[in-house]
C-alpha cells in the first residue's frame, strides 16, 4: 500500500466523521425549537455508546470468525478490547487499528439514524440503553452477513458468502436496517403528543445535508480500501445519484404539491445517497444519475404513502433510508455495468436472473430482521424501563426537561 493510499483513507475517515454534526443538524433542523438539543444529544451520543461496545466485543461479532460455523454472527472474543493488534508491520500500510475504526463510524451512523423515529417523546436516558442494545442484537450480527468475507481458516456471514449478496458499503446493514428499526421503533412509542409538521430552521438542515455529503464521499470512497480506480468510481456515482436524488423528489413535489420544496431538496439528495450505497460500484454514470432519480422520485412517494397510514415516524429514516436502500439493491440487478467495478451485468442489460433472487433475499433478511427484532428490544425495554418521556416534558419541549438548556432564547423573541 503506497502513502497516497494510507492519506487517501485517513482523510476519507475525517470527512466520515463530519456525518455526526451532520446528521445533528439535519435532524436538529427538521424539529422544533425545543426539542432540537435533544435530537442534537441523541445522534452525538450514538459515536460514544457505540465506540465503547465496538472495542468491547463488536468488532468481534461483525468480522470475526463465525460462531459455530453458522455464519450468522461472529466470535464476540476474537477481538475482544481490541487487544493483539497494535504491531506495525514497518511497510506503510493501513493496520487493523484504522480499520476497527471505520468500522466504528459506520456502526454509529446507523444507530443515529434509528434515533429520528423517537424525538421529541423518548427519555434520553432510555435512548442511551436502546442504542446500546440494538447495536448488539441488530447491527452487529447484520453487519457479520454483510461484511464479513471468507477467510483461509475463517467463516464470514451467510448473506455474503453463501447467497453472495452485492451490498458495496451497506445499503443494507447500515440503511435498511436503520429505516426499517426505526419504523418498529416509531410504531412501540406511539405518536407524539404535541406534534410540530414544519421544520423550524431549514438553513440548518441544508448545512447538515452539504455535511453528510461530504461524508458520504469518505464513506462510500474509503470502503474502496485506497487511493484507487474504484475509490475515484464510487465517488463519480455518489455525487451524480446526490444530484438526481434531489430532482427526483422535487419533480415528484411539484406533481403532487404544486411546489417544489428545500426540505425536499434536502431529503432528496439523501435519498439519492441512500440509493447509491450498495450499488457505487455497480453502475456506470448514467446508472447512477438513475439510481439517484428513481431513490428520490420513490422515497418521496413513500413519504406520502406513510403519512396516510397514520404512522408517526418522525423524520421519515423509514422512507429514505429503508425504502431508499432497497431502490439502490434493486438497481444494482436491473441496472448493473459489467464494465463497472463489481462487473454485474443487470437484467436490463442481458444479465442471468440469477443475481434477482441473491440481492431480494439480503432485501428480505435484513428488513425483516432488524424491524422485528427492533421491535421486540423496544418493547421489553419499554416494559422494563419505560421508553415514553411523561406528558409534561413532551409538551415543555425535551431540551429544557431532558437537558436543562434549550436551543434559542425564547423569552426573548
Amino acid at each position: 500500500m503506497t502513502a497516497a493510499d494510507v492519506a487517501w483513507m485517513l482523510a476519507a475517515f475525517a470527512v466520515v466523521l463530519i456525518m455526526f454534526p451532520g446528521i445533528a443538524l439535519f435532524y436538529g433542523g427538521m424539529v422544533g425549537p425545543r426539542n432540537a438539543l435533544n435530537m442534537l444529544m441523541m445522534c452525538m451520543s450514538t459515536l460514544a455508546v457505540v465506540s465503547v461496545l465496538y472495542v468491547l466485543y463488536g468488532h468481534g461479532v461483525v468480522v470475526g470468525d463465525s460462531l459455530g460455523g453458522w455464519r450468522v454472527i461472529g466470535d464476540p472474543l476474537q477481538h475482544l478490547g481490541w487487544t493483539g493488534i497494535y504491531d506495525d508491520p514497518g511497510d506503510g500500510s493501513i493496520i487493523d487499528p484504522y480499520w476497527f475504526s471505520f468500522y466504528v463510524l459506520f456502526a454509529a451512523i446507523t444507530v443515529a439514524i434509528v434515533a429520528s423515529a423517537a424525538v421529541g417523546r423518548m427519555k434520553f436516558s432510555a435512548w442511551l440503553v436502546f442504542s446500546g442494545v440494538w447495536l448488539t442484537l441488530v447491527y452487529l450480527p447484520l453487519g457479520h452477513q454483510v461484511f464479513a468475507f471468507d477467510g483461509e481458516d475463517t467463516k464470514g456471514g451467510w448473506l455474503r458468502n453463501v447467497v453472495q449478496l452485492h451490498d458495496y458499503a451497506g445499503g443494507t446493514a447500515v440503511h435498511m436496517s436503520a429505516g426499517f428499526g426505526a419504523l418498529a421503533l416509531a410504531l412501540v412509542l406511539g405518536k407524539r403528543r404535541t406534534v410540530q409538521m414544519r421544520p423550524h430552521n431549514l438553513p440548518i438542515v441544508l448545512v447538515g445535508v452539504g455535511m453528510l455529503w461530504m461524508g458520504w464521499i469518505g464513506f462510500n470512497g474509503g470502503t474502496a480500501g485506497g487511493a484507487n480506480f474504484l475509490a475515484q468510481f464510487a465517488i463519480m456515482s455518489t455525487l451524480l445519484a446526490g444530484c438526481t436524488g434531489m430532482i427526483g423528489f422535487c419533480l415528484v413535489e411539484r406533481v403532487r404539491d404544486g411546489h417544489a420544496t428545500t426540505l425536499g431538496m434536502c431529503s432528496g439528495v439523501i435519498a439519492g445517497l441512500v440509493g447509491i450505497t450498495p450499488s457505487a460500484d455497480a453502475v456506470d454514470a448514467l446508472g447512477a444519475l438513475f439510481v439517484g432519480f428513481a431513490s428520490g422520485a420513490v422515497v418521496a412517494w413513500a413519504v406520502t404513502w406513510k403519512s396516510r397510514l397514520g404512522i408517526d415516524e418522525s423524520l421519515d429514516a423509514f422512507a429514505v433510508h429503508g425504502i431508499g436502500g432497497i431502490v439502490g439493491s434493486l438497481c444494482v440487478v436491473l441496472i448493473g455495468f459489467e464494465g463497472a467495478p463489481a462487473g454485474i451485468r443487470g437484467i436490463l442489460l442481458g444479465g442471468s436472473w440469477d443475481i434477482v433472487w441473491r440481492e431480494v433475499v439480503g432485501i428480505v433478511v435484513v428488513s425483516g430482521y432488524a424491524f422485528v427484532a427492533t421491535y421486540v428490544i423496544a418493547r421489553v425495554l419499554d416494559r422494563v424501563m419505560g421508553l415514553r418521556a411523561p406528558e409534561e416534558h413532551e409538551l415543555e419541549g425535551m431540551d429544557l426537561t431532558q437537558h436543562a438548556e434549550s436551543a434559542y432564547d425564547l423569552e426573548r423573541t
